[in-house]
């Protein structure tokens, strides 16, 4: 249930977020990346690519989009980290994909609950460093103890006081609500 929800709100914050920017926001749909092998294909938890229209699809073709996602958060558990942290993390490298960050929602199977990517020239992934106290202060006087900004998003991602991953705008603190919020 926790994965479920933490995907899903992450998915509609940005939704709201991102509503008046050609963007395409989804989540647990498959991406195909080869085209003729359908085989080839991932379900990112949540993703993002700029430059495409706003629309429910049945599934994301690449080849026909014509761009793959620009960011991809993923949330982890247990039977996912290792793929997670190898096999998609080469995947997105690959794929361009610009931004790459992973949530465990539990503090259990990463090294710390929240980690980020930026896709550098060479088109390998390099951390994207914390940053921690009075740049990690959000609206309404709580503090996260690290927070990362997403350069390509335009917002900073932080955990709040009960672990869920939330967004901020990096300039006033203020907390980006869900569609639902």
């Amino acid at each position: 249930d926790l994965h479920r929800e933490m995907m899903v709100h992450v998915i509609q914050t940005l939704q709201a977020f991102l509503a008046g920017v050609q963007a395409y926001v989804s989540g647990n749909l498959l991406v195909y990346y080869e085209e003729g092998n359908p085989r080839r294909s991932v379900a990112p938890d949540c993703f993002v690519v700029f430059g495409v229209e706003q629309r429910r699809r049945r599934i994301y073709k690449l080849w026909e989009e014509g761009r793959g996602p620009d960011v991809v958060i993923e949330v982890t558990s247990n039977s996912t980290r290792r793929d997670d942290m190898v096999g998609k993390m080469h995947l997105y490298a690959r794929l361009g994909v610009a931004e790459y960050f992973l949530y465990d929602p539990t503090s259990d199977y990463l090294p710390q609950p929240l980690i980020g990517y930026r896709l550098n020239a060479e088109h390998v992934y390099q951390p994207i460093e914390a940053e921690m106290g009075e740049h990690a202060q959000m609206n309404g006087g709580q503090t996260a103890t690290s927070s990362l900004v997403s350069r390509l998003l335009g917002l900073r991602l932080a955990l709040d006081h009960q672990g869920a991953l939330q967004f901020y705008h990096p300039a006033t603190g203020e907390r980006i609500l869900s569609k639902y919020e």
